[in-house]
């Protein structure tokens, strides 16, 4: 009697990208490290968007095609592109190939898998697929242990889970009528964020400092607070004259931030959140203080 072989994996479905950004760039190289064969990558037929193509498909030895020649033999289309072109490039791309049995994701954090809905009534599986990660030029995270935050069909829904596991990631289901607010706390935690640091480099310039140096005297700083906020949440790691209850030193920032109506503004509005949402000291006379300071 021969032995029981041990089951063969399924084989992993082939991947075409459509776009070739920051997003696709990134997902090109982890998709390859991961062993999934990229078919494909899928630009507009300008000269910029094809060379840039022609730029990362060489990288995964992938082929490339403009929209208009595009063959999408591949398993799952993946739609890299930003939101307000998602569903003009799923409109150009309904005829390339019969949808019946693919998969299409887009990877909008503020749509829902709707936006797919001309490939959907195709016979193709949907879902939106969107990591909570920052992709700029320059730089390729790692997904390993990015939430993937996903919804769409049931069977679109599965292969997103799949896939996105097996480049490390966390994934998790999302309503849709949860994905504006999503994409808003996303928001707060990356560009608002870099938004925030670029006007401390201002009030850094106040104090006499460059903006390069003021980058590089931040970082310890930056560091730790990231550091205690992993490691204990926002509350006990919150410190500084607001914590302390300081209306004098308060009174003081807002005088000297006068300049600098933005970061005026900004502080402001931070303060008065953490009046409500954090442990502080003469709230009642913080909020007077701050009230006037909106004026």
């Amino acid at each position: 009697m021969l032995p029981d072989m041990p089951a063969r994996p399924s084989p992993k479905p082939r991947i075409t990208l459509v776009g070739a950004g920051n997003l696709a760039s990134a997902l090109a190289a982890e998709l390859r490290a991961a062993d999934y064969a990229i078919d494909e990558i899928v630009s507009r037929s300008n000269p910029k968007s094809i060379r840039k193509a022609q730029a990362l498909a060489g990288e995964v030895q992938a082929s490339t095609a403009a929209t208009d020649r595009a063959k999408l033999r591949a398993d799952i289309i993946w739609f890299c592109v930003p939101d307000r072109e998602i569903s003009r490039a799923a409109q150009s791309l309904r005829d390339a190939t019969d949808w019946k049995g693919k998969v299409a994701f887009h990877s909008s954090g503020a749509l829902a898998s709707d936006a797919l809905d001309i490939l959907r009534k195709r016979k193709a599986s949907v879902a939106s697929v969107h990591p909570l990660m920052t992709f700029v030029r320059g730089s390729r995270p790692s997904l390993e242990g990015v939430p993937f935050a996903i919804e769409g069909d049931s069977k679109g829904v599965r292969a997103a889970r799949s896939l996105t596991r097996q480049l490390g990631g966390k994934p998790f289901e999302i309503r849709k009528q949860h994905k504006k607010a999503y994409h808003a706390w996303g928001m707060f935690a990356s560009p608002l964020l870099i938004a925030l640091l670029a006007v401390t480099e201002q009030v850094a310039g106040a104090a006499g400092i460059s903006r390069k140096e003021a980058r590089k005297k931040m970082l310890p700083i930056l560091h730790q607070t990231l550091a205690n906020y992993e490691r204990m949440g926002g509350p006990p790691s919150f410190s500084g004259p607001i914590a302390r209850g300081d209306v004098e030193t308060v009174k003081k920032h807002l005088k000297i931030l006068r300049a600098i109506p933005e970061a005026r503004d900004a502080y402001t509005a931070l303060a008065r959140a953490a009046l409500r949402d954090l442990p502080v000291k003469n709230r009642a006379e913080l909020a007077v203080l701050l009230k006037a300071g909106n004026r």
